[in-house]
Order: C-alpha cells, then sequence, then structure tokens
C-alpha cells in the first residue's frame, strides 16, 4: 500500500566547507543559489523540504529564498548522519527520509516520486535508484570506478554495489557486454524508513565499504534489505568549479 505523501520527508543535506568546492550550495546558477535550486525541485515531488545545515550562511540564505531549514552539528561524516539529526529535531513523526542530494541543481520531481513508490511494500528498509547503461555509453563508461554498479536480484533489490564492472560476462567482449546483460549505474539518492535510518547511523563501518569506499555496503553486510526504483534520467552533480561552469550552459531560463 503507498504511503500518504505526507508521511515523507525529503532532507538536504548542505555543507559550506566542501574540500575540492567551498561554499558550494550557495553558488549561482543562473540567477538563483544551487541549494535553492534544488530545493525548488524538490519541492515539485514532496510537500515536506527541509535544507540541513552546519553553517550559518546557508542557514540564512535557504530563509531568504523562503525554504525550511535545520542547523545541525559541524562534526557529521556523512550526509545520512546529518539527515538523521535533522529529523530527529522534528515535532513530527515522519515514515520516510528521504536524502536529496545538494549539489543537484537538476533533480527532476519524477526521480522522488520513483523513490517514494519503492515504500508501497512495508518489508523495505532501503530504497534507492539506478539507471540503466547502455552500448553508447561505451566501454569506458562502464569501467569508470566514479559510476558505481549495482547487481539486482528478481525482487528488484540491491545485492551488491561495486565500483568495477559487475558482474563479468565470461567469454565475451568488453564491447558488447552491455547487450549479453543489463548494467546499472547507481543513482546515489537514498530515502530510508525514519527507524532504519536512527539504526544505520549507528553502525561501524563494514569491511566491504571500506575497501569500495561505498557507504550502502555498510547497510548491505549488516542485513538491511536496499530495494530499486529504475530511472531514464541521469542526475548532473557539481564537485568542482569546473563542473559549474559546464552546468551554466545549461540553464535556459
Amino acid at each position: 500500500m503507498m504511503l500518504d505523501s505526507n508521511q515523507f520527508i525529503g532532507i538536504i543535506p548542505a555543507r559550506y566547507a566542501s574540500s575540492r568546492f567551498p561554499g558550494k550550495p550557495l553558488v549561482e546558477i543562473g540567477g538563483k543559489l544551487m541549494i535553492e535550486r534544488v530545493y525548488e525541485q524538490a519541492s515539485k515531488a514532496i510537500e515536506n523540504v527541509y535544507v540541513a545545515t552546519d553553517d550559518a550562511r546557508i542557514f540564512e540564505a535557504v530563509e531568504r529564498f523562503g525554504g525550511k531549514v535545520i542547523m545541525t552539528s559541524d562534526l557529521h561524516k556523512s550526509g545520512t548522519d546529518r539527515c538523521y539529526e535533522a529529523v530527529s529535531k522534528l515535532k513530527e513523526n515522519f515514515e520516510v527520509v528521504i536524502n536529496i542530494q545538494g549539489d543537484e541543481p537538476f533533480i527532476h520531481p519524477s526521480q522522488i516520486e520513483e523513490l517514494m513508490r519503492c515504500f508501497t511494500d512495508e518489508n523495505v528498509h532501503i530504497a534507492t535508484l539506478v539507471k540503466q547503461i547502455t552500448a553508447n555509453e561505451g566501454v569506458e563508461f562502464l569501467q569508470n570506478p566514479n559510476h558505481p554498479k549495482v547487481v539486482l536480484n528478481n525482487k528488484s533489490e540491491a545485492m551488491y554495489f561495486s565500483r568495477s564492472v559487475v558482474p563479468f560476462v565470461r567469454g565475451e567482449q568488453m564491447n558488447e557486454w552491455t547487450e549479453k546483460h543489463p548494467f546499472y549505474k547507481h543513482i546515489g539518492m537514498y530515502a530510508y524508513r525514519t527507524k532504519v535510518l536512527k539504526e544505520i547511523t549507528q553502525l561501524e563501518q563494514s569491511p566491504l565499504e571500506i575497501a569500495e569506499s561505498l557507504e550502502q555496503l555498510r547497510w548491505l553486510e549488516n542485513g538491511y534489505n536496499i530495494k530499486v526504483g529504475f530511472t531514464d534520467r541521469e542526475t548532473i552533480g557539481i564537485d568542482t568549479p569546473e563542473d559549474l561552469e559546464r552546468v551554466k550552459k545549461l540553464i535556459i531560463d
């Protein structure tokens, strides 16, 4: 059964002190702050949206454009931890928390809606998104360690995430692999049942997580299921000033 929309909350973690791009949430893209664009896009899919930040400049900027914002600790090591602190400070009770990347100003509402649909099954702990990798994207894209791959079971649950190319298609040339077997790129959005979010923030780093540098492997190693939704839309993240310049060329308005 589909949960009512007011049982979901979207949290946008936003740090100022990024090592590769300090102040990233406050850069302007087409006359709007990046965090403002993320907030507006998320609000098209979900009524309850908050920015969770550790910086007064971001806090004040969100208030100026009329957004809802929560101040959180500057000691968090991940957006997952920041999301839990934020939702735990709210007086309302939400069944599911959606962690929305603060550096993807063109996130599409349909992607958030797809995550929400994953929770029609009451047994789902966590949900995320994947996009199928096509032959047109080429071997270099498939091999890129910055594009984690996901192996799924027949219930559309994640079995494993890897920066390597998985699975290995034996007896075939790699440039034909995507035609012989479906490969999926992980889209780094997550939604968690609130009680599960609390539990996973208390877990120690796991061996597979350390090996691959992928936080979600900690959850799988500890027995949590991760339901997978499908999208055909690419995400556009901004990690560096160079990324920002490329993205500015996409702005029409």
